[in-house]
């Protein structure tokens, strides 16, 4: 039997597994089977977790909610987020997008100067510092040929942490509400993108039976990871919290390596771990908070 106070990294452990699952379907979806383009994907991505989200409120007799603002900040950055985060997963590894898309603790400390006030230190910006040489390891031979996936889940990163720097301010919301707000936000910018933005395969290639089992499963991890973080931040040191989440970088490279055969030598090895260093360390100095979505 799992003791009560364990329960809490077990469930963003899950969650992190979840999410890697999540970030499997889509690479299947964009680079193995070439079967969808990323727009497609996201919408997908954010329609069915907005659609189960919200039917499990009415279903539970919970609440929506459309404000306060700083709600529609949240939803509008994670938005962005998702976007970025859905066009580095057409462009780079699973491993890859979530190692830099896990540096978002690097970008709160560094925005928190100019949007709190708080200087950062001595050891944040070493620690800051240490994450960039991190990046620039793992993510060398897609700076040689130009590839933007890079640029975007690092800006996936950014957004995450705007989203992140408000959230604290919603801790009077039920979780489940925030989600899907968040996720009816996302449809609409992904919806968006998929219009204003050119697209390579048939949106209807979406119906076909394989397709669709690939993009509801993608779907269905998303919001089951959704739920186990939700319960994680609820029942458990945030903080602590935070750093069991960076398993999913962990998952990412054996899945990788399992199922796509994809190559992880020293270089990688030694900038994951510059990346993952300095972020657990960043995540276990902050003050204890709600977290939740």
């Amino acid at each position: 039997m799992v003791h009560s106070d364990a329960r809490p990294y077990l469930w963003m452990l899950c969650g992190s597994f979840s999410f890697t699952l999540m970030g499997v379907f889509a690479h299947v979806l964009l680079q193995s089977n070439r079967a969808c383009d990323w727009q497609t994907v996201a919408v997908f991505r954010a329609g069915i977790v907005a659609v189960l989200a919200a039917a499990i409120v009415l279903a539970t007799g919970r609440k929506f909610a459309f404000w306060p603002w700083r709600l529609w900040l949240r939803s509008v950055s994670g938005s962005c987020s998702m976007l970025c985060t859905f066009y580095a997963l057409d462009k780079l590894p699973v491993a890859d997008v979530f190692t830099l898309t896990n540096t978002f603790p690097i970008w709160v400390a560094l925005l928190s100067w100019p949007l709190y006030g708080r200087s950062p230190g001595v050891k944040v910006l070493a620690a800051v510092l240490v994450g960039v040489a991190g990046v620039a390891l793992v993510e060398q031979p897609h700076f040689e040929t130009g590839n933007l996936g890079v640029a975007a889940a690092l800006a996936a990163a950014g957004f995450t942490a705007v989203a992140m720097l408000g959230l604290h301010s919603l801790s009077n919301l039920d979780p489940l509400a925030v989600v899907t707000h968040f996720s009816a936000v996302a449809t609409v910018f992904c919806l968006v993108a998929a219009v204003a933005t050119p697209l390579e395969h048939d949106p209807v290639r979406a119906a076909e039976p394989r397709v669709a089992l690939e993009l509801f499963g993608m779907g269905l991890s998303a919001l089951v990871g959704q739920l186990f973080l939700t319960l994680a931040f609820s029942h458990g040191a945030p903080t602590k919290v935070s750093v069991v989440g960076l398993t999913q970088i962990v998952f990412a490279l054996a899945f990788g390596v399992a199922l796509f055969q994809h190559q992880v030598n020293w270089v990688t090895f030694v900038g994951t771990a510059l990346v993952i260093a300095p972020t657990a360390w960043l995540l276990s100095r902050e003050r204890p908070g709600k977290g939740g979505s």
